[in-house]
């Protein structure tokens, strides 16, 4: 086996020390060698929980250390900054979703990417729970049938404390966005990954259980993609005491449904064979276990998502996410945000 991968985590926050962890879980193919926060208190202690040294920025780890493998978990207003920096020396990256705040911004980080040669992937891991990777089979296999339609819905709460945790929280600056952009993205990348390419978006979004935020805390829409079928956004942390996050897809020979990564609903139609006919949607659920459905059990997704990265590298397998990926979503959300403030739908480059 190859030496383990040297991996810089920037950011030592929440996301970063979860980061850490999936690190540690894969010792025989990475090693934590530095931590870099601004806050030096917190990179000290995430490398004494999980090793390495802790660094105040990126150029210093950079300076000091062998590093292969540099994870972006900054806020998001940040995220493009500290991977172009990583894509410039040369490292391969790991980004936080969403990679970035607005297309164009995530337009740079490819440009670097491609100028750096190196692999860059956007942490999306719910495409790797079983729920996910059973229904997008079979949409692959066409035993859905034509795709019409989906439902990307977070009816999720975060009280005032949440946003006053932190000077970045709630802000168009740093943290791109309220519910959708924040909450919201890792189920609108799974509708973008069931339904294709979307083209339109019209949205209206409003901030109105929270106080001291410029975002939202509320966003309905709905999305045209290219194949002809559409999607309903819903996204929420106004929803008290906080429900699920949920993903519905359907076509003319099958449908499914996924709630808070449980597969609640499945039904498909092998090819070759009649779909039968339904009243009132009545048809057996199926369920799969699945990575996430509880916190301490989030790890696995993450850990799953880096199998794909490391292997990426080594060449054994295809980089399942990319910063193209990602861009389609980021492209949704940006374009609720322009409809929700012009009054009027958006096309999607």
């Amino acid at each position: 086996m190859s030496n383990p991968r040297r991996i810089a985590v920037v950011g030592a926050g929440v996301i970063g020390r979860h980061h850490g962890l999936v690190i540690s879980q894969l010792a025989d193919r990475t090693e934590l060698v530095a931590v870099a926060d601004i806050d030096t208190g917190r990179a000290e202690q995430l490398a004494a929980e999980r090793g390495g040294r802790p660094y105040p920025s990126l150029a210093a780890a950079l300076a000091a250390e062998e590093i292969d493998v540099v994870v972006v978990c900054t806020p998001t207003g940040l995220h493009g900054e500290v991977a172009v920096e990583a894509l410039r020396a040369g490292k391969h990256v790991i980004v936080e979703k969403p990679a970035e705040l607005t297309v164009a911004r995530t337009d740079e980080i490819i440009e670097a990417r491609d100028k750096a040669g190196t692999l860059v992937t956007v942490i999306s891991q719910h495409r790797f729970d079983p729920a996910t990777e059973t229904t997008l089979a079979a949409i692959g296999r066409g035993e859905f049938g034509r795709l019409t339609s989906g439902i990307a819905s977070i009816d999720w709460w975060r009280g005032q404390s949440y946003y006053d945790s932190g000077d970045w929280r709630g802000t168009w600056e740093l943290d791109g966005g309220g519910a959708l952009m924040n909450q919201g993205v890792h189920t609108v990348d799974l509708l973008v990954a069931a339904l294709g390419r979307p083209v339109e978006v019209f949205a209206y979004a409003g901030t109105l259980a929270h106080e001291r935020i410029e975002v939202e805390d509320v966003a309905v829409g709905v999305v045209r993609f290219d194949s002809g079928a559409l999607g309903v956004l819903h996204a929420t942390t106004a929803a008290y005491p906080g429900l699920s996050a949920r993903l519905q897809v359907h076509g003319d020979r099958g449908s499914a449904v996924i709630d808070n990564d449980q597969l609640a609903f499945f039904h498909a139609t092998a090819a070759g064979r009649e779909p039968e006919e339904k009243l009132m949607g009545t048809t057996q659920s199926t369920s799969v276990p699945t990575a996430g459905s509880n916190p301490g059990s989030l790890s696995d997704a993450h850990r799953l998502q880096y199998l794909n990265f490391l292997g990426a590298l080594d060449g054994t397998e295809q980089l399942r996410v990319d910063l193209e990926t990602n861009r389609q979503s980021i492209g949704v959300i940006t374009g609720a945000y322009e409809s929700a403030r012009t009054g009027r739908p958006v096309r999607l480059s």
